[in-house]
């Protein structure tokens, strides 16, 4: 089940030979379960360290990150990435040449039984438009269609937050444009609270409920998307 997304007062920093390098500071927002937000901004901005500080890869150095009811990074607690019931979607869509696209997409349900698996996969692949192409490896889909497996795979463990970093980059812009409506519809469907990082604001625009433009490790504005009413379903 999705939730509620919290973040309050996050700092972040690396180790510097000078001490503490401050990458991203009074970090703050909040995103409903169920709805879909961006982080917007160049690179190097820390568009992209809090994600993985929401993943968790990367401990806080002050402030919270909640999801739901559970703390899950602070000074005094960090819970490990494997335990967030986070999910994550990456430039690159890394599905598994060997594997079908079934396959890929069952990787992360390894704890479950196996009738459960394989009705879940055929969910996925059906939620994405691929119900026919379970059987087909990665070099036999389109590049649209590789993403949309490494969604499925994403969505298969039903985490409670989806994190989508840059996933439409490696694409031509008519492919790239399509697939960013089409992403959004299958979230939607889904339920899934999910927050996309992006330097593209056609994509922010398109995507989002929420955007939070970035600068210099700060959030400058966080609100809703000036997306058409009928869209925001």
């Amino acid at each position: 089940m999705s939730a509620t997304l919290q973040l309050d007062d996050v700092r972040l920093a690396y180790e510097g030979t000078r001490g503490d390098l401050t990458v991203v500071d009074s970090f703050s927002l909040s995103l409903d379960a169920g709805a879909i937000g961006c982080l917007l901004g160049p690179s190097g901005c820390g568009k992209t360290t809090v994600l993985r500080a929401i993943a968790g890869f990367e401990p806080v150095r002050a402030g919270t990150i909640r999801l739901g009811d559970s703390v899950l990074s602070s000074v005094a607690t960090h819970v490990q990435p494997e335990r967030r019931r986070v999910g994550m979607m990456f430039q690159e869509y890394a599905l598994f040449p060997h594997l079908t696209a079934a396959q890929n997409v069952a990787f992360g349900l390894k704890r479950w039984a196996r009738e459960a698996q394989r009705a879940r996969v055929a969910a996925m692949l059906a939620l994405v438009g691929l119900a026919d192409a379970g059987e087909r490896h990665p070099h036999e889909l389109s590049g649209g269609q590789q993403q949309r497996v490494a969604l499925a795979r994403a969505l298969a463990p039903e985490p409670a937050l989806l994190l989508l970093d840059e996933p439409f980059s490696n694409l031509d812009a008519a492919t790239r444009e399509r697939l960013t409506a089409e992403v959004r519809d299958i979230l939607k469907t889904a339920g899934q609270t999910a927050v996309l990082v992006t330097h593209n604001e056609a994509e922010a625009h398109t995507m989002a409920d929420q955007i939070g433009v970035m600068h210099n490790g700060r959030l400058l504005r966080w609100a809703a998307s000036p997306r058409p009413t009928r869209d925001n379903r």
